[in-house]
């Protein structure tokens, strides 16, 4: 018999349905002959027939009208909110997606192919595109058969009475205190539930994702000694996109992530509140018996090796660490055509200045910028029309890219291996081994590493903002660009970009406050059992918004940089950069008076964040690397010499 959960207030019930051409009407009156049963007073309702609701999804929210039947609006088991007139929204209901995130486009049709876990071999990558639902995922034989060994380890602990910390003792401050064996199961449910003590907005859909997916991949390597049967009924509400509501704040980094880690085992537990693409928000125990799931109940130990460890802290950061990747290249791309607007030299990036200061990320920097720059194999009438300019060099904002944004990019690879390194770790306690035959405990919960690399993430991040801001200020500063001055024609009738580099400004001082290392921070907790944490929590989350501020302002100089372009034509810069240009003006016109200036940025930032940019000039840039030959010089100058502008010279270019 189809049946349809129905949120009245502050509670879920479940309605079922024998004939599914009833009304939408008829399914709300039942729901409130149900909800009324429960209150002592009738929730204050005096007639069900006299009462007058709305009913809406909810998912999306989209109102529902009274007089369409079931059948046509609904299928089995979705999941609706009724809104009595005269209440106000219930507070117990969530009326939005679960958090905001800014990652590649969530698709809610599940997945067809999988990503093997086995705890060794998941990379930041994967996680990333696990957290966009690209994926579904299983276990590889070779991990089921750990799990269940270090598991007989602990039932063989749990029939021998053995004393042994978390499992048959209580935690923290309790860990002398030992728990009769008739009471584990609701020792690990007790910690669950007490540790479940987060605040603030949910996370995403994706970054749930990437949560849950890090969670099982830690336990697949099995030193943790959950059960096979509950690490499957973990990834079987993965591969549903059943998602707990865990809160962003709590967590102070060891041991372990244990209040947004708690919180998500919660939602599995049955308990607490669920999301996902049918749903939305709903009871925990209603989203999982709607797709067929039964919560899971903890073993000994279970609920333990199910919240301590780093997997907040490096979910968060295997986004952080994939999203710098990304904007990090494309403002190489974004600098250079800044570049060509203000009639910069080529010169700064020539391979022999950067051999006597072999940094790989300064080389690479340079590289890609000789790949975009004027050159025999891509000529620029821009560059061929002030050759013999009397300018000798380049501000250092456009001069000193290479080092600038180089250190960037090595940090992000620096970052990126200690990211890819926990994620595949074992950081609960105690750990259990199996082919020891013991359990130990010691301190990989602890989450000083991801806490550290990413406040140095977001410190070498955040420079590619600072130094494109003064860059956009050259753009917009006619005795600096030789351009209109804030781009645009009819100044003081029009204003152009004049505020558009304000919120740059403002992003990038927002930037310096953020950039403050949290893992410079350690407060004491647990009645000083855990005396020294890592705040890597919000390490993670404050490099998350210092990342998005970058990619706004680098959208911000990309929009700048192509309406420069205009006020050049006809001439035209190379093809690589004509590429990006005709990108942006794909999504946004050009600048001919005033008009809402913030859907261009959002347009833009959103061409950045799918990797558009990057897309666009990668074939070029491939092309020019895979001809490079490093004895000689990648580009030649196109401009600023010592010589007198009048005295002629020959163009050097790649030979």
């Amino acid at each position: 018999m189809p049946r349809f959960t129905v949120h009245i207030r502050d509670e879920w019930l479940a309605v079922p349905c024998r004939d599914t051409t009833s009304t939408i009407g008829w399914l709300g009156q039942e729901a409130l002959k149900r909800y009324i049963k429960n209150k002592p007073d009738n929730g204050g309702i005096t007639s069900v027939k006299d009462t007058r609701f709305v009913v809406r999804r909810c998912q999306g929210l989209g109102l529902l009208d009274a007089d369409d039947t079931i059948d046509d609006v609904l299928e089995d088991n979705d999941f609706v909110e009724l809104a009595i007139e005269g209440d106000t929204m219930s507070p117990d209901f969530i009326p939005c997606e679960p958090g905001v995130s800014h990652m590649y486009p969530y698709t809610s049709h599940l997945p067809v192919q999988y990503i093997s876990l086995d705890g060794n071999s998941l990379t930041s990558t994967d996680l990333f595109n696990l957290g966009r639902g690209l994926y579904k995922i299983k276990l590889t034989p070779e991990a089921e058969r750990k799990v269940v060994q270090s598991r007989e380890l602990l039932d063989t602990i749990v029939k021998e009475n053995k004393v042994v910390y978390g499992i048959t003792t209580g935690f923290g401050k309790f860990a002398r205190t030992v728990i009769p064996v008739s009471k584990l199961k609701e020792l690990q449910e007790n910690l669950v539930r007490s540790h479940s003590a987060g605040v603030g907005n949910p996370l995403s859909p994706e970054r749930t994702r990437m949560l849950l997916a890090l969670r099982i991949n830690v336990l697949a390597k099995g030193h943790s000694g959950v059960s096979l049967e509950t690490l499957h009924a973990m990834i079987q509400a993965f591969n549903a996109s059943c998602l707990s509501f865990v809160p962003e704040k709590g967590t102070v980094g060891a041991s372990g992530d244990l209040a947004p880690l708690s919180h998500l085992a919660l939602g599995l537990m049955g308990e607490g509140k669920m999301w996902s693409p049918k749903s939305g928000w709903a009871d925990a125990k209603y989203v999982l018996e709607a797709h067929g799931l039964k919560p899971i109940t903890l073993k000994p130990k279970e609920g333990l090796a199910l919240i301590n460890g780093t997997q907040m802290i490096t979910s968060l950061g295997a986004e952080a660490v994939e999203r710098a990747q990304a904007i990090a290249r494309q403002a190489d791309i974004i600098a250079a055509l800044t570049l060509e607007v203000l009639k910069g030299t080529t010169k700064a990036f020539d391979s022999d200045i950067h051999s006597l200061r072999p940094h790989p990320g300064q080389i690479e920097v340079a590289r890609r910028f000789c790949s975009l720059l004027d050159s025999d194999h891509h000529p620029s009438q821009i560059a061929e029309s002030h050759r013999f300019c009397d300018r000798v060099q380049d501000a250092y904002t456009m001069r000193c890219c290479p080092q600038v944004h180089g250190i960037a990019t090595d940090t992000i690879a620096f970052v990126k291996n200690i990211i890819n390194t926990e994620i595949n770790s074992a950081t609960d306690n105690p750990m259990v081994f199996a082919e020891r035959g013991e359990t130990i405990s010691g301190g990989n919960f602890h989450g000083e590493y991801p806490a550290k690399a990413l406040d140095f993430l977001a410190i070498a991040v955040h420079e590619l903002a600072s130094i494109s801001e003064r860059r956009i200020e050259r753009l917009c500063n006619p005795a600096l660009s030789e351009l209109p001055a804030f781009l645009v024609t009819e100044g003081g009738l029009n204003s152009g970009f004049m505020i558009a580099h304000c919120t740059a400004a403002a992003l990038v001082s927002e930037n310096k406050v953020l950039c403050h290392p949290s893992s410079v921070d350690s407060l004491s907790t647990s009645a000083a059992t855990e005396d020294h944490v890592s705040m890597g929590g919000w390490a993670a989350r404050k490099a998350l918004r210092v990342i998005e501020h970058v990619e706004q302002v680098l959208a911000i100089e990309l929009l700048a940089a192509c309406q420069g372009i205009e006020f050049l034509r006809p001439l035209r810069t190379t093809t690589p950069l004509e590429k990006v240009y005709d990108l942006v003006r794909s999504v946004v016109k050009p600048w001919i008076k005033d008009r809402f200036m913030s859907p261009d940025i959002e347009a833009v930032h959103r061409l950045i964040i799918d990797q558009k940019v990057w897309n666009v000039a990668k074939p070029y840039i491939d092309k020019y690397q895979s001809e490079y030959i490093p004895e000689s010089r990648p580009v030649s100058p196109t401009a600023f010499s010592l010589e007198s502008p009048a005295s002629p010279r020959k163009r050097v270019r790649h030979e």
